[in-house]
């Protein structure tokens, strides 16, 4: 090993020291113990594996390990097993004693601990609600979320430009669905200009947007959205503190999962300024499941992933992404991610077994055993591992066992959640939503006022033509007002007003005492008293 990725003399009892992260090591006196430099952690990384290998306690030893050396972490618990990271470990759990002899056998200490933890929920249950506005999302996701065709995705950025220009606020899906429904009102104006919008494509994207209803969406866009800066914290110990996204629910609207992440990913990529080569991280992210992601995702969506992962490591983010078998990310991808952790992969069938052998092409060999028939071989808790060394070169692969996380193993209780959530000083900014005038409220207020001008001037127009009825009406029963209306028409101004009332009252009076003339005056008064 170069002096880069060999560390200092207590590296590995502390765990976390002289700028590397201990993660396990053979036992066996040959293997070469493994660390992680964290001045290469944001080179990003991949953990892969079958289930049951121990992915899932990798992620939360890698995971401590970053927060003790003071970076804020961000990881969605698909299982609920991520939130025993609140807690400390567990002498009473089934697993420890297999966790004190690893321990020993690979020279690092079992100091059991809990770690500052920060529950987020997009359905605002099992931790503090995470929003975004729409306009924030961009029609891009949008359309990714929705599934939408090339002309349905174009009508969204048309409503989008449209609002921008307008000052529109989209925060959350009432502002889009009123923004679309304008749109469609206005389809012929709006067409001359941006381009055909037709009410078949609005109404397939009105029926997209009920079925994330549906899925919980509603709740996650609007207001207070979230900050960034309140996911990159640290504690009164210095220590980063892990943001544990709950999704065991949200992972039964696997788009929304995916999309929300994929935003998140991107926010980070905007807002954050470069820093080159930081001593740390800024912040690390672990996209469990990643193949979610990039199941069916269209071309345009995998390129934008791929400029991220390329570029955000500027920022001083590290992208992790957790799966089953590497072949899941694409290779564009998977080419840029230089730490690796790969648990056993089955291989029972042909295409297990090419699935298996392009994994272990993955590696920089190690002429002491094939790769591959390790992938095959490693057990539980056990994996093949290669980080990044000194200039950034990738490691040679070395059968590895990782060494046993810190906090407890498993999911917490309701009241150990609450007791957590309780204690963090983010629920005053989120826990309560903000419903501001935006986009739904303006169009709105505008349809409304529209409404009443409109229905005003119908009255007016009734009651002149109901008035202009009774007129010709009565002149008819009555010569004299029709004398009196063509005088009236040969004099100007009032005057012509005043011989025509003046007419039409005297033979009103006439006309009172009989029953005949009282229902005539109730239906031609009542008319224009009604009308007005």
């Amino acid at each position: 090993m170069t002096s880069e990725t060999q560390p200092q003399t207590g590296a590995v009892n502390a765990l976390v020291a002289d700028g590397v992260i201990f993660v396990g090591g053979g036992g066996d006196g040959h293997a070469v113990p493994q660390h992680l430099l964290l001045k290469y952690a944001n080179r990003h990384g991949l953990i892969a594996g079958a289930t049951g290998t121990g992915k899932t306690v990798t992620l939360q030893t890698l995971a401590e390990s970053l927060s003790q050396a003071g970076v804020p972490v961000f990881m969605s618990d698909v299982k609920g097993d991520l939130a025993g990271m609140s807690m400390p470990g567990d002498p009473a759990h089934k697993a420890h004693d297999a966790f004190v002899k690893r321990a020993a056998q690979i020279g690092a200490p079992l100091d059991y601990q809990a770690f500052p933890v920060t529950f987020w929920d997009l359905y605002g249950e099992q931790g503090h609600p995470v929003r975004a506005t729409v306009a924030e999302m961009g029609p891009l996701l949008l359309s990714r979320l929705m599934g939408l065709s090339d002309a349905q995705e174009g009508i969204l950025n048309i409503a989008f430009r449209i609002a921008d220009e307008q000052g529109l606020a989209l925060l959350d899906l009432k502002d889009l669905q009123s923004m679309l429904v304008w749109c469609g009102e206005n389809a012929k104006e709006i067409g001359l200009r941006y381009g055909n919008i037709t009410a078949a494509s609005v109404g397939a994207i009105q029926r997209q947007l009920l079925v994330m209803e549906n899925q919980g969406a509603t709740a996650f866009f609007g207001e207070p959205a979230l900050d960034l800066d309140d996911m990159m914290l640290t504690d009164a110990d210095g220590r980063g503190r892990i943001n544990v996204l709950a999704a065991d629910r949200l992972m039964n609207a696997p788009r929304l999962y995916a999309t929300f992440l994929l935003w998140l990913l991107s926010e980070l990529f905007e807002r954050l300024p470069e820093v080159g080569d930081p001593d740390k991280p800024k912040f690390v992210f672990f996209f469990d499941e990643a193949h979610l992601l990039f199941s069916d995702a269209p071309k345009s969506l995998i390129d934008k992933v791929e400029q991220v992962a390329r570029l955000i490591r500027s920022k001083g983010v590290g992208v992790y992404f957790v799966t089953q078998n590497p072949a899941d990310v694409p290779e564009v991808i998977l080419g840029q991610l230089g730490n690796r952790v790969q648990h056993a992969l089955r291989a029972f069938t042909a295409k297990d077994q090419k699935a298996l052998q392009q994994a272990a092409e993955n590696y920089r060999l190690n002429p002491a055993f094939d790769i591959a028939d390790a992938i095959r071989e490693v057990g539980t808790g056990e994996a093949v591992t290669s980080f990044l060394e000194a200039k950034g070169i990738p490691g040679m692969a070395q059968r590895t066992l990782i060494r046993p996380p810190l906090s407890r193993m498993g999911p917490i209780t309701p009241d150990e959640r609450k007791s957590v959530i309780a204690r963090s000083p983010l629920g005053a900014k989120y826990d309560w939503a903000v419903d501001r005038e935006s986009a739904h409220e303006i169009l709105t207020a505008r349809a409304d006022k529209a409404a009443a001008e409109a229905e005003a001037a119908a009255s007016r127009e009734a009651a002149e033509k109901e008035f202009n009825k009774a007129r010709r009406y009565d002149a008819g029963l009555n010569p004299e007002i029709g004398r009196a209306t063509t005088r009236s028409r040969s004099t100007g101004g009032a005057s012509r007003n005043d011989t025509l009332l003046t007419a039409f009252g005297k033979s009103m009076a006439r006309q009172l005492g009989t029953r005949a003339g009282q229902a005539m005056v109730r239906g031609i008064l009542g008319s224009i008293f009604r009308a007005r």
